[in-house]
């Protein structure tokens, strides 16, 4: 822990700094946390609809995807290919969907470390709101975590709207796997505060960025010039088609001369 410590020390000073400018302002600790969270996701935000831009775009190549699949179901090797060609056609990185995780487990760590620093700040340890009063314990009632596992579930249902059914009761359960998790991880509430702010944050976002869904590709229909035609368009087709109307109207002319 020691090394991840050294690793993130600029990072560490420069939120500890930000923590504490922000509080000097007049701010509660527990609302400083929410105003440097708010700030760190603003920093993140081009990330964030570049993250939304790409995994939209790979819901779109599904039906692609699905035939490259059938195409090459018996060797791996050049179904991968086709499918990184396909995403260097249409210039998809399924890669950039986690650019913004990537960048924020830094920032957890450090805010983390910043916390475990503060502990030896009576405000900061009752710099809390309501009750979580100590920034620097667990919540005794287990409600944050229960906030956490809430506003991760909604932010990530906005997402799921194309998303197969398999993959959606997949995609369910990792909250409350990860809820569970820092729930009795005995993490302090100050990082909850981080997590249901972050959280909140992403929610807004995806309502704004996923409001318009993309429409699912029409399939195309075959022109008129394509489509069978009703009668015969060759001579050879004319002359083999029988005339029954023309029959009749001899048959009348013949009963006529009778």
């Amino acid at each position: 822990m020691s090394f991840l410590r050294d690793l993130f020390d600029p990072l560490f000073n420069l939120l500890g700094a930000t923590l504490q400018e922000v509080h000097s302002l007049g701010a509660p600790w527990w609302l400083s946390i929410v105003l440097l969270t708010i700030g760190v996701r603003t920093l993140l935000f081009p990330l964030t609809v570049r993250q939304v831009r790409s995994m939209r775009g790979v819901q779109q190549l599904k039906p692609e995807l699905d035939e490259i699949r059938k195409l090459h179901k018996g060797d791996p090797k050049k179904q991968q290919e086709e499918t990184m060609k396909l995403y260097g056609e249409r210039k998809v990185s399924p890669l950039n969907g986690c650019l913004p995780a990537l960048v924020q487990l830094p920032i957890f760590l450090a805010l983390y470390y910043t916390i475990k620093e503060f502990e030896g700040l009576e405000s900061f340890r009752t710099g809390g709101l309501f009750w979580f009063q100590d920034l620097t314990a667990a919540d005794p009632y287990f409600i944050l975590p229960v906030f956490y596992v809430a506003t991760m579930m909604a932010a990530q249902e906005v997402t799921l709207r194309r998303t197969n059914p398999q993959q959606k009761g997949l995609m369910r359960t990792l909250p409350l796997v990860f809820g569970l998790f820092l729930a009795f991880g005995g993490f302090p509430s100050g990082l909850f505060v981080y997590w249901v702010t972050s959280n909140t944050i992403t929610l807004c976002q995806n309502l704004i960025l996923y409001r318009n869904t993309p429409p699912k590709t029409p399939e195309t229909e075959p022109g008129p010039e394509a489509r069978t035609p009703a009668f015969p368009t060759s001579p050879e087709d004319n002359a083999a088609t029988p005339a029954p109307l023309n029959r009749r109207k001899r048959g009348r002319k013949k009963s006529g001369k009778r």
